[in-house]
């Protein structure tokens, strides 16, 4: 798995969340924590995180994780321009991009190891669905590079996905959590009561 790289996108102002997602507790460590954990579970060495908002904050507290970063100044910018931003920090011996958001800090790494087998095994697009509804992290084949350059800001990923249907593996996999956003407070609260069965702490300097 040491030709796949990950672009985990963690640039946005969490407008809707009212607090900060990255730093956000999620079980023993934040959410961001466990998004990158889950993704070296999986073996996915090359991790570039796209930061923007609060970008020396989330650098400063992933120092000891020796990752690469990639800034998108723009914090109100669409995904198309952070997704951008991670494509320029990648080895040029990748072969495959997961591109993983911050707020599905529940998929495991069994569930990104699957992903992963699926593209291994041929699948030149690969998208999570959990009972019919897709999700993230997606795996695409780095050969689509250049198009992922010059995605549409507004269309995004969607668009590209349909405009290469007939390439595309819908993975059915058992997580409910490809297919979990963690948008508002309430979102954030369900989704920790039910990986760990409790609320999270929480303080004042989590919020934007």
């Amino acid at each position: 798995m040491n030709h796949v790289a990950a672009i985990l996108l963690a640039a946005g102002r969490s407008r809707r969340m009212g607090a900060f997602k990255p730093l956000l507790p999620f079980g023993n460590g934040t959410v961001i924590d466990a998004c990158i954990n889950n993704l070296r579970g999986a073996d996915v060495k090359d991790i570039i995180v796209v930061v923007g908002h609060r970008a020396n904050e989330i650098q400063r507290h992933l120092e000891s994780y020796k990752l690469r970063f990639a800034l998108n100044p723009d914090t109100d910018s669409e995904m198309s321009e952070s997704i951008r931003r991670g494509i320029e920090q990648i080895n040029e011996d990748a072969k495959s991009l997961l591109i993983a958001l911050v707020d599905h800090p529940a998929v495991s790494s069994a569930t990104i190891k699957t992903i992963v087998a699926a593209g291994e095994r041929g699948a030149r697009m690969v998208q999570p669905e959990h009972k019919g509804r897709g999700g993230h992290p997606v795996l695409i084949d780095f050969s689509y590079c250049n198009e992922l350059l010059r995605l549409d800001p507004h269309a995004g990923l969607r668009s590209f996905f349909d405009a290469h249907r007939s390439e595309v593996r819908r993975l059915s996999v058992e997580s409910p959590y490809v297919a979990r956003d963690m948008d508002t407070w309430e979102d954030y609260l369900a989704l920790h009561a039910e990986v760990f069965g409790s609320e999270p702490a929480t303080n004042s300097s989590q919020f934007t």
